[in-house]
């Protein structure tokens, strides 16, 4: 088939290429020319492991181009639409600049029957007001949300663990006509996955929405549900990490995401969160998703809560003493730092008097640009030299096989703070750290 990604940027680099595996033919449109150049080079414009591989494998088949003029995307059988829905400044609300100006340009080069599938995660509502853009040109709109990992893109994409399709539907929720050869389009887009036995969700407009953002707060809920413990375990000197061990046994509750520490960051669960708070709001059921804002706020505690393990460390005051934060992406395998805690807390930290140097395998560049005034280091040991405590913040593998006798070596006095509880405090407590983790006696 004959694909067009509109937006490549995390979401859509990731899908062009992926499609091109897969056996179609994919042009992938963006505004942004720097990132077209980069592409159409091989060279992914955003860290994630396996894509610059995938890139070379997609463009040496000669079924993947970029370009920056929409028209490229006309005579394409689907049209993915893979723009961004950042938070708006100052509010709660997604900002749909990006989805409007998307549809707006495509719609001209749109041929009755083709098919546009918004995989961008947006408001329910969105698509029904989307599908009244496009009902002049005869194209169907489908929703079909995206359920990407950073760090494992490439995997969720070429092997998802479901796909959702939100179809046109009728006053009694049956899927219409156009609605079901939309369906037979997307089948054929996902044969392969369909093939090895990805389950399937077919559903209507709106539910295909609330996917996403229901997904999102469910894991948000647990993280913050973890971290809510963890404030309690360090009123009564229990351990989080035994806790969420001895609950994560249950087979309704699982052990995954019951990883207590600085909470969760990103560009999609934060902003997802407070978009579906806003958009409840406006639909009049606030109550309904009252409970995420007390989630956002637990989140956001971790955050002062490792600055204050810092000032307990070094005696009540971190003025004028010399931290290492090893870790500025939100999360490892990402140079992402969009609103991540280990960013964060270095610049609270910096802002609160003390000398803050970053170390980040991956994210240095993203973390100056954001924040110039922190010093960075290429590597743990620089960033650690002469610290009076080192905090790990984002659980980097090269951070967890720390050896604590070579890194005791570097810096000042031995006290470290483990912001995601991947350590063995045996084993640094034995090398003569001071250690200190959230929730953890």
């Amino acid at each position: 088939m004959r694909i067009s990604v509109i937006g490549c940027g995390y979401l859509g680099a990731v899908h062009a290429a992926c499609m091109t595996v897969l056996g179609h033919e994919v042009v992938g449109i963006d505004v942004d020319e720097a990132k077209v150049e980069a592409l159409r080079a091989g060279r992914a414009p955003f860290f994630e492991p396996g894509l610059p591989e995938l890139l070379a494998q997609a463009e040496g088949t000669g079924r993947l181009t970029f370009s920056t003029s929409m028209s490229d995307a006309s005579g394409a059988d689907v049209h993915f639409i893979c723009v961004g829905t950042p938070q708006m400044h100052g509010e709660f609300r997604a900002d749909l600049t990006y989805v409007d100006a998307a549809v707006t340009a495509l719609a001209p080069y749109l041929r009755a029957g083709d098919v546009v599938a918004g995989k961008s995660t947006v408001p329910v509502g969105t698509a029904e007001r989307v599908a009244r853009v496009l009902a002049p040109s005869g194209a169907v709109l489908v929703w079909n949300p995206e359920f990407l990992r950073e760090g494992f893109a490439v995997q969720d994409t070429l092997h998802p663990d479901r796909l959702v399709y939100g179809l046109p539907t009728d006053d009694e929720g049956v899927a219409t006509a156009a609605g079901e050869k939309a369906r037979a389009v997307l089948d054929e887009v996902y044969a392969k996955p369909l093939a090895d036995g990805t389950p399937l969700v077919v559903t209507d407009l709106a539910t295909a929405q609330l996917v996403k953002v229901a997904a999102n707060s469910f894991l948000a809920t647990k993280i913050s549900f973890i971290n809510a413990m963890a404030e309690l375990c360090e009123a009564t000197g229990a351990d989080v990490t035994r806790l969420a061990d001895a609950i994560g046994y249950d087979p309704r509750i699982g052990r995954k995401f019951l990883n207590a520490g600085l909470g969760f960051g990103g560009g999609c669960l934060p902003k997802d969160i407070r978009a579906f708070m806003a958009r409840a709001g406006e639909l009049g059921v606030s109550d309904a998703l009252g409970f995420l804002r007390e989630i956002d706020s637990i989140n956001m505690r971790r955050r002062v809560r490792v600055v204050d393990l810092a000032r307990e460390v070094c005696h009540g005051s971190i003025v004028g003493r010399t931290v290492a934060v090893l870790g500025a992406a939100f999360k490892p395998d990402s140079d992402d730092v969009r609103d991540s805690p280990a960013l964060s807390v270095a610049a609270q930290m910096q802002l609160q008097g003390a000398h803050v140097t970053v170390t980040d395998p991956q994210a240095i560049e993203n973390a100056r640009a954001k924040w110039p005034d922190l010093r960075f280091a290429a590597d743990p040991l620089e960033a650690a030299a002469e610290a009076d405590v080192v905090l790990l913040a984002t659980e980097w593998a090269e951070y967890r096989d720390l050896d604590p006798d070579e890194l005791g070596a570097v810096v000042a006095h031995k006290r470290i703070l483990d912001g995601r509880n991947v350590l063995d405090p045996a084993r640094w407590r034995a090398a003569g750290w001071t250690y200190r983790a959230l929730g953890r006696p």
